[in-house]
């Protein structure tokens, strides 16, 4: 029974409860849901399960968001050094798509920084990133990547879900959907973001959208100032235990509702014989809502502890360079490691900053400054504590920068999407490997090709999850992450 002493509180509690149902409560459902297998899409029942055995519990997605120049990171070209200035080979360019050079004259830019070998491998990595060359060895670094959209919103779309149709799922809530979250406490597909750099462009939040798929199964912003997630502080005057009698409360009116309700199966509703939570006889959406405020009610303890970084050591701190509540990629790293620890099924650290038309000598010092060391002491850490034998970390953003010029404030590059570079790196992948290659000036990809839907099926493999088969109807089709496309899982780069 609620407390008719406190009222007021009472009243603003049920308010908030009401408002806040779609971003608490969703995010709260996309773990509760997929962890019981629960989640119903709006024909059937879904049921989490691996298509073979995994080789990774779990992904985090290193996102460099604006387009890291592979020529500037992990693509060496000796032949480019030297046509510098001179005119590109109109044989390259003519008929490409190209984007804000279109229609100027394309001249040969070489490289900006020195490239040396790193490790027993031999890997080849740019001055820029010296605290990458320390993990040679453990990375997977594919220099034969292409994609399909050259301007940055269509391609971080195509990136996360695999199309630039607006509205499809995105990887991390395919991956959710699939296998559902490890945690009882946190979401299973969480997301982060930083800046630093040139034009931080905005992300929008339909890149780790759930799309046709259950809601519950979308991505969760946590944030780096105030509450991680909206409305997960009490409001003021509102105890643990009033809110554990309210969400009690709520709960029997939900089921005692339902008890009216007429399932999508087409049953008749029963007032004698009360429907249970998880059974064909109860409305799945009012299932949803208890769902939701249970896990809520669950997170409002435990976001704030994963959080709160006090009780890691200063050496920690001091390997990632994070600073508490700085909102900085090393304190997502952190934050990435420790939700790794809790479950979270698929982790998305997105960095904006990356978009280099001009000025790249100094904005490449500025985003590998903030990215470099960090991603060095997540992998480290990883590896320290027996974790990185089964988790997949994916490094690399939307596309690639030209091999041409481009002058804003000092020598630049343009958008590029027939050749750029990523890595992965851990559980299943072979450390140590350069796999593909660009042609003499980087601009098309021409050895073991990779398509971003050829990661995608990686991806999935590595997760237990076959690509081919791994589907939901939709539109009367069998609609999947890597689409009606051929796509290949990438099996010589696996372990």
């Amino acid at each position: 029974m609620l407390d008719p002493t406190n009222i007021a509180a009472q009243i603003q509690r049920r308010t908030f409860l009401n408002s806040a149902g779609i971003s608490l409560g969703s995010a709260a459902l996309s773990a509760l849901m997929a962890r019981e297998g629960r989640a119903a899409s709006a024909n059937e029942k879904h049921q989490p399960v691996p298509h073979h055995r995994a080789r990774v519990k779990r992904i985090i997605y290193l996102y460099m968001s604006g387009g890291p120049s592979h020529l500037e990171t992990f693509d060496e070209k000796p032949v480019l050094a030297k046509m510098h200035g001179q005119a590109m080979p109109e044989s390259f360019t003519k008929g490409q798509p190209i984007a804000q050079l279109q229609g100027q004259k394309l001249t040969c830019q070489g490289p900006l920084i020195g490239f040396r070998k790193h490790g027993e491998s031999g890997q080849v990595i740019s001055d820029f990133l010296p605290w990458h060359s320390q993990m040679a060895d453990d990375l997977c670094i594919i220099r034969s990547m292409v994609t399909e959209q050259i301007n940055h919103d269509p391609a971080h779309t195509f990136m996360n879900t695999g199309t630039a149709i607006n509205g499809r799922p995105s990887m991390g809530a395919w991956i959710n959907y699939g296998l559902g979250s490890e945690s009882e406490n946190l979401p299973g597909f969480v997301v982060l973001a930083s800046e630093g750099g040139r034009n931080p462009q905005p992300i929008s939040s339909r890149q780790w959208s759930a799309g046709f798929l259950p809601s519950e199964f979308q991505g969760v912003q946590f944030e780096s100032a105030g509450d991680p997630v909206h409305y997960v502080s009490n409001p003021a005057g509102v105890s643990m235990v009033q809110q554990r009698r309210l969400v009690d409360a709520i709960r029997k009116l939900d089921e005692h509702r339902a008890k009216f309700v007429v399932p999508p199966s087409g049953g008749a509703a029963s007032e004698k014989i009360p429907p249970k939570v998880g059974t064909t006889n109860f409305d799945p959406e009012v299932a949803a809502r208890i769902a939701a405020y249970e896990l809520a009610f669950k997170m409002q303890s435990s976001v704030p502890e994963l959080m709160n970084l006090s009780g890691e050591t200063q050496a920690t701190l001091d390997m990632y360079g994070a600073k508490p509540g700085d909102g900085s990629f090393a304190s997502n790293c952190l934050l990435a490691r420790r939700m790794a620890e809790r479950g979270v099924r698929f982790i998305q650290l997105y960095h904006r900053g990356w978009d280099h038309h001009g000025d790249l000598v100094n904005f490449m010092k500025i985003s590998c400054g903030l990215t470099d060391r960090p991603t060095w002491a997540l992998l480290t850490d990883l590896k320290q504590r027996g974790m990185l034998d089964e988790t997949l970390i994916v490094w690399g953003g939307e596309f690639g920068r030209t091999p041409m010029f481009q002058g804003k404030g000092g020598p630049g590059r343009d958008h590029h999407i027939k050749a750029f570079s990523m890595w992965l790196a851990g559980g299943g992948v072979r450390g140590g490997l350069t796999y593909g290659a660009s042609d003499e000036f980087g601009y098309n990809s021409v050895e073991n090709i990779v398509h971003v839907r050829d990661l995608h099926a990686t991806m999935l493999h590595l997760l237990g999850l076959d690509h081919e088969h791994f589907s939901v109807k939709h539109q009367g089709l069998d609609a999947r992450l890597t689409g009606v496309e051929k796509a290949r899982v990438l099996h010589d780069v696996l372990a």
